[in-house]
């Protein structure tokens, strides 16, 4: 479990980020066409998992514009970014910003990427959504970087992050 904090108050999630130098788990997730995606489909690229409670909030949609901008001057990286939030809101957003360098994914069937990547928030206003948090895979699907953000309310290191990547 880790403890992060909401708006300064603690919170907790139902377990902690898969560490570094492990394998990641695989996933199942919808993208914005109702299609499904694994991680499997990646296998041989690099990937960012940016990671969010919900797309309709400023700090969430500010890190996807983020990745989005920085993706364009990365390699054999794909940028996933993954939310409870429903495959319609995320191709609203996508469409709305004209976010076209990062893949929008939704955990909303039934939220076991979140549990499998302990980073679902078990109690709190933010019950059941996703902590705030970057993980970083190598074309091997190992984790070569994980940041779980210590307050809801801030946004990722971003330099950090992609620091691994060069």
């Amino acid at each position: 479990m880790a403890t992060i904090t909401l708006g300064g108050n603690e919170i907790h999630t139902v377990g902690t980020l898969p560490e570094v130098g492990s394998q990641a788990p695989n996933f199942n997730l919808i993208k914005t066409d109702l299609s499904k995606v694994t991680l499997e489909d990646f296998k041989g690229q690099r990937v960012i998992l940016n990671i969010f409670p919900s797309i309709d909030t400023d700090v969430c949609a500010t890190s996807v514009r983020n990745f989005n901008k920085r993706a364009t001057e990365l390699d054999n990286t794909q940028v996933l970014c993954i939310s409870r939030d429903t495959p319609f809101a995320m191709k609203r957003f996508a469409d709305d910003e004209g976010t076209k360098n990062v893949t929008n994914l939704s955990d909303i069937k039934d939220g076991n990427f979140g549990e499998s990547y302990g980073l679902t928030i078990e109690d709190g206003p933010f019950a059941g959504f996703h902590s705030r948090a970057v993980v970083v895979l190598d074309e091997n699907g190992k984790v070569i970087y994980n940041q779980q953000v210590p307050e809801i309310g801030e946004e990722p290191n971003y330099l950090e992050a992609l620091k691994v990547l060069l």
